[in-house]
């Protein structure tokens, strides 16, 4: 989410299939949104909370030595590449119970990223967290684990627990309001659909959307995991609100269809289960008071044809100044990262 300063499938039975897993990915969060009016006078900007936040590095060793732990059930590659004097890489987690092999088309693939904007710390630690549940080094509570493995043993979940790995450590060097990449680049707005259109409130430091489309390492990676992968379900993990979204991000439009509806069937279900009814839920475009051009689930659902797209937003602190963008887009105190 950007700061306003002027605040059809062929498996058996996917419907039943997305709605398990959604559910699973939708118990993770805290939604805690927060409504008391924000003292605006006197902002205090709050500073990464070391004790309860990994640090880049140490979330990807985290997660590497979680996959040496469960090779039956985990694999991960990083996938490295670069242009004019810029470098990327990208981590990118596999789970499959009984894998028949990187051509297997059996089973039901689900790509998920997180840490696409760099402030968003909170979403590569869910990443952490879900990546655990499936290895089970954590457990859901009041989750049967045997209909979870049920469910789990029909599908291939692709992971990109922190997409923008540049732009994360400039938030760790102390740029905390930095959601861009490495060279100043807003990789949600650098994919091809409805590229480099600017809205009346466009602000270059947080909307950047690169000298063209895919002009980005980073959003290379995504694209050629993305349309090898074929997945049937993509999902992007962010913050800053809370809310449920499917395309379209760049009009005030849902699709035309059957799979449209059902999207918004599944996403009625999780705001119903999962968030009392308090997410919003919709388009992006017709939902977050702005329009976004150029951005990942449009490109997933128009152009790499992913039957089912969405935008979860997992955590927002309404109470947060502007500038205090820690506070903003991340829990700061243990009970609510861990109600996350």
């Amino acid at each position: 989410m950007k700061v306003q300063y002027h605040q059809a499938m062929s498996h058996p039975h996917p419907f039943l299939l997305l709605s398990s897993f959604l559910s699973i990915i939708a118990s993770f969060r805290s939604f805690s949104f927060v409504y008391a009016d924000a003292n605006l006078t006197q902002p205090s900007f709050t500073p990464i909370n070391r004790d309860l936040y990994h640090s880049s590095n140490d979330l990807i060793e985290q997660i590497k030595s979680l996959v040496h732990q469960h090779p039956d059930k985990l694999t991960v590659e990083t996938i490295k590449a670069g242009n004019r004097g810029y470098e990327a890489e990208i981590t990118v987690v596999t789970y499959c119970q009984n894998w028949k092999g990187s051509d297997d088309k059996s089973k039901f693939r689900i790509l998920l990223s997180f840490g696409q904007h760099g402030r968003e710390l909170i979403t590569s630690e869910l990443a952490w967290r879900i990546l655990s549940i499936l290895s089970e080094e954590q457990f859901l509570p009041k989750m049967d684990r045997g209909s979870l493995n049920g469910t789990l043993d029909n599908l291939i979940i692709k992971v990109v627990p922190m997409e923008n790995l540049n732009g994360r450590k400039l938030v760790e060097a102390g740029d905390l309001c930095e959601r861009r990449n490495g060279r100043g680049v807003d990789l949600n707005r650098n994919w091809s659909v409805d590229w480099g259109k600017k809205e009346k409130d466009y602000d270059p430091y947080e909307e950047n959307p690169g000298t063209a489309a895919f002009s980005e390492p980073e959003t290379q990676i995504m694209r050629n995991l993305a349309l090898s992968f074929d997945p049937h379900i993509w999902i992007n993990v962010h913050s800053g609100m809370e809310a449920l979204f499917m395309p379209y991000d760049h009009k005030n439009t849902t699709p035309d269809g059957l799979p449209s509806h059902q999207m918004r069937s599944l996403l009625e279900e999780l705001n119903e289960v999962h968030c009392h009814k308090r997410c919003m839920i919709g388009s992006g475009g017709g939902s977050v008071g702005y329009l976004a051009h150029g951005t990942a689930t449009d490109y997933m659902y128009d152009v790499a044809k992913v039957p089912m797209a969405f935008t979860f937003e997992i955590y927002g602190d309404d109470t947060a100044s502007t500038k205090d963008c820690f506070k903003m887009f991340n829990p700061v105190d243990h009970t609510t990262l861990k109600a996350c």
